[in-house]
């Protein structure tokens, strides 16, 4: 059971991870053109204290891997990471009012399917 608790955690640090990164940078803008204004842009970036708790949630996020794979197989553990497309595409419609169209329902559904058939 541990094993399943240390893929949650995973799943749940890397998409907060990504719809924090999405927030942040939602609201310092679009990317620049010039070279200077990209340095300054990802300076200004990465101390971006929501920023960088993304990167610490990605580091976390790798810690609880290795734990996973202590208990399974890569082949057994891996595609529940695919989760992570059901996690984001909830959350980002919630939080970003994105879009929630069939094709993407259809697909994170087809996606759950697969991870049924493949951790069995």
């Amino acid at each position: 059971m541990i094993g399943y608790i240390y893929i949650l955690f995973t799943l749940v640090l890397t998409s907060y991870g990504q719809l924090i990164l999405k927030w942040r940078i939602d609201l310092h803008g679009a990317f620049p053109e010039q070279f200077k204004s990209q340095m300054l842009y990802l300076g200004k970036a990465l101390l971006d204290p929501y920023i960088i708790s993304s990167f610490i949630s990605a580091l976390l996020a790798s810690l609880t891997w290795m734990a996973a794979l202590t208990k399974f197989k890569l082949s057994h553990a891996y595609p529940f990471m695919s989760l992570s497309f059901l996690l984001v595409l909830i959350f980002s419609y919630l939080l970003f009012k994105e879009p929630l169209t069939t094709g993407k329902v259809t697909g994170v559904m087809l996606i759950i399917i697969g991870l049924y058939f493949s951790s069995r």
